[in-house]
């Protein structure tokens, strides 16, 4: 009982005594049953968190938020790559119910609503970022990709720009149909629509072949929309290789706000989002559902609109 009351830091012996004890438990290489106090507890202090790819620069810094207020709380993650496959999901999403994870947090989750929904319901907690279910279910942080992309309609049509074309990501992709629907509503109301609408991987390679098959049917689009910063980047790939000017001859705006943005040239124009924040939030929001506190539902963020040197007036 002496022991066990020092390694669980309750006290209960002398300095000496317990200096010693933690001498004869190191030397051990003794560690505590941490399955074995979940049992007892009913918590693993383990949190699952899932993302569509971790070598997409956007979901890191979300990942970092999440880490930083969970080991404040004493929780430690385990992350798993879904690599954009709705199937791969399933299998991840039993996995963590069979590891006993205290809550998840999903981010951008690709499966349909009802799978999603039935997905969800092994665990007591969880929360998505970039999709929403009913507050019974999952607590949300939404990204108003609606928003951010009718501002990036609008602005290349401020600066003169009319033909312009859009790179519209994964199929899939809840925040790729949100991102189209504010792009046709800011056309929609500018009387005018996209020239050329081209799903895509949603990385350099993807925005790179599917800003070549754009241009090789509409060689006069003056303006691109991408789905994310990534996209982006491979279409001014794409411009470099076909010797078309960006700005100059083609105006072109990423979304998401990765660090990359800044380091490519010309700097891409985007309409960035505070990841790290989203991160802290989603995390936060898991806590007090694990803790059965449904203070807050959903947060909806709106992206700001950063202009540099991919854009620029006709």
């Amino acid at each position: 009982m002496t022991v066990s009351r020092v390694l669980n830091g309750q006290g209960g012996a002398s300095p000496e005594t317990s200096e010693r004890i933690r001498q004869i438990a190191d030397e051990m290489r003794y560690r505590p049953n941490a399955l074995a106090r979940g049992l007892k507890s009913d918590k693993s202090r383990i949190v699952g968190v899932l993302v569509p790819d971790i070598a997409n620069p956007f979901f890191p810094e979300i990942i970092r938020g999440i880490e930083s207020v969970a080991m404040q709380n004493g929780y430690n993650l385990l992350l798993c790559n879904v690599v954009e496959s709705a199937e791969r999901e399933i299998d991840l999403m039993q996995i963590l119910e069979s590891q006993r994870v205290d809550g998840i947090v999903w981010c951008s989750a690709r499966l349909p609503e009802q799978s999603l929904i039935k997905a969800l319901q092994g665990y007591k907690a969880a929360v998505l970022v970039n999709r929403s279910v009913a507050p019974s279910i999952a607590g949300s942080i939404m990204i108003d990709y609606r928003s951010g992309a009718a501002d990036a309609a609008r602005h290349l049509w401020s600066l003169g720009r009319r033909r312009i074309g859009v790179l519209a990501g994964p199929i899939a992709s809840q925040g790729a149909a949100e991102r189209l629907e504010g792009i046709r509503m800011a056309f929609g109301g500018l009387g005018t629509e996209a020239v050329a609408i081209v799903h895509c991987k949603p990385d350099v390679g993807g925005g790179a072949v599917a800003s070549r098959q754009i241009l090789a049917d509409h060689p006069h689009i003056d303006g691109l929309i991408c789905y994310n910063d990534l996209n982006a980047v491979g279409a001014l790939q794409t411009c470099e290789a076909l010797n078309i000017g960006v700005p100059q001859d083609l105006s072109i705006i990423g979304f998401d706000g990765i660090s990359l943005a800044e380091l490519v040239r010309p700097q891409l124009s985007t309409l960035h989002v505070d990841k790290y924040s989203i991160g802290q939030l989603s995390m936060r929001m898991l806590l007090d559902r694990i803790d059965g506190k449904f203070i807050q539902h959903s947060i909806v963020i709106r992206p700001e609109l950063i202009l540099r040197g991919s854009t620029s007036k006709a």
